[in-house]
């Protein structure tokens, strides 16, 4: 698409992606000083972190069907303005009560989906075939921002004000966001349907989009496992101090940030999304088998493979987002990708526990080893075969 205008709504996106990450996913930063402030057990205080994530699963498919039948803007600045107005009651009142702290939680998670379900739909819609991969890696890198931003405010914040009193900031930055998305998020023009047109049938009817779910979702489980035990890994394997091991981190988030949107302009010159996803499990795959031999070997090794896993394991990400939208069409794409959402995020809350488990049980070298099962999994069921790909190498060869 011509318009500059695509390029303003994807900021806005980014922009109201990372704010709402920053809530749902930065509620970790605040463990230290909720357990000093209450005498939280890790079980309890894994309940309050799990909250908006828990709000977020249960919504994804509900605010995808809006944003199917209303369109993108309103539902994204309703939601996200409900995620800021219901964070920012419990950052003011800081109830004493933790099951109205994690209530408040859960429905901050609620708000903050419809972003999840509307944000990925809105980019598809202003982008060209030819763009759609640099745009969706974008897009694809607010997670890590918003993360990242939590990290850097929230501690400090939570240490001066308190716990739940920091979550003040990321509850300004959703209502600042929401009104934004108002301002400047137009819904996308969509195509007229003619009078007595039925609707367009399910993309589900076959079995290929099920498919694109499953491997997406067999591929965040090594992306969780660098993620979840680097930190611990380096500090108390390798012996590094725990500013070093952060700031080792913390890097490579932001490199894994940028292979994002390396693999979406790799997927728009090849006119594919999955083949490269395929190829990025076999990275994963590989990646994980060569920390597992390091781990039993020299250390140095198992080091490298965390900062070359940190870029590969979250790369696919974005290509999965973009061929479920393509595949499921404007008038599905909102429910495809809050299936999507959903299917990662359950993975993504059990593989720590479940991880964590082995390697307390055995190894890093044998959770890792494991680990690697589900890369090799998603390599065979991923619908390379079944993928359009005809019309993305024509809008290549146009735009050459």
């Amino acid at each position: 698409m011509g318009s500059r205008r695509r390029w303003v709504v994807l900021a806005v996106g980014v922009a109201a992606q990372t704010a709402a990450s920053a809530l749902v996913y930065g509620v970790p930063f605040l463990v230290p000083t909720l357990r000093d402030e209450r005498g939280l057990s890790l079980a309890a205080v894994g309940v309050v972190v799990a909250a908006p994530t828990l709000g977020l699963l249960v919504a994804l498919i509900a605010w995808g069907a809006v944003v199917d039948r209303v369109g993108e803007r309103v539902p994204m600045a309703l939601g996200l303005g409900a995620c800021g107005v219901v964070s920012g009651v419990l950052a003011l009142l800081s109830p004493g009560s933790l099951v109205v702290a994690i209530a408040l939680l859960v429905l901050a998670g609620i708000g903050a989906a419809s972003v999840n379900a509307a944000s990925g739909r809105l980019i598809m819609g202003w982008f060209g075939v030819e763009e759609r991969g640099v745009a969706m890696g974008i897009r694809q890198t607010a997670q890590p921002l918003g993360v990242a931003a939590a990290g850097l405010v929230l501690p400090t914040l939570a240490a001066r004000e308190g716990s739940l009193s920091a979550l003040v900031w990321p509850a300004l930055a959703c209502l600042v966001c929401a009104g934004l998305v108002l301002l400047a998020a137009a819904d996308p023009p969509r195509a007229p349907r003619e009078p007595g047109a039925a609707p367009p049938a399910s993309p589900y009817r076959s079995a290929v989009l099920p498919r694109v779910h499953g491997a997406s979702a067999l591929l965040v489980l090594p992306q969780f496992a660098i993620s979840a035990f680097s930190l611990e890994y380096l500090v108390r394997e390798q012996g590094w101090s725990p500013g070093a091991a952060g700031v080792f981190v913390a890097v490579a988030q932001l490199a894994g940030a940028g292979g994002r949107i390396a693999s979406g302009w790799w997927s728009d010159r090849v006119g594919s999304r999955l083949r490269p996803m395929r190829l990025l499990a076999v990275a994963s795959a590989g990646v994980l088998l060569v920390f597992a031999l390091g781990d039993l070997t020299v250390g140095a090794v198992a080091v490298a493979a965390i900062a070359a896993g940190s870029i590969i394991t979250v790369a696919d990400n974005g290509l999965a987002f973009t061929a479920t939208a393509e595949m499921a069409g404007t008038a599905w794409s909102g429910r495809a990708l809050g299936i999507q959402n959903t299917t990662q995020n359950l993975v993504a809350t059990a593989a720590p526990p479940v991880l964590g488990a082995v390697i307390g049980l055995s190894s890093y070298a044998a959770g890792f080893a494991l680990a690697a099962l589900a890369p090799l999994a998603a390599i065979a069921i991923t619908p390379v075969r079944a993928e359009p790909v005809a019309e993305r190498v024509a809008a290549r060869a146009d735009g050459d």
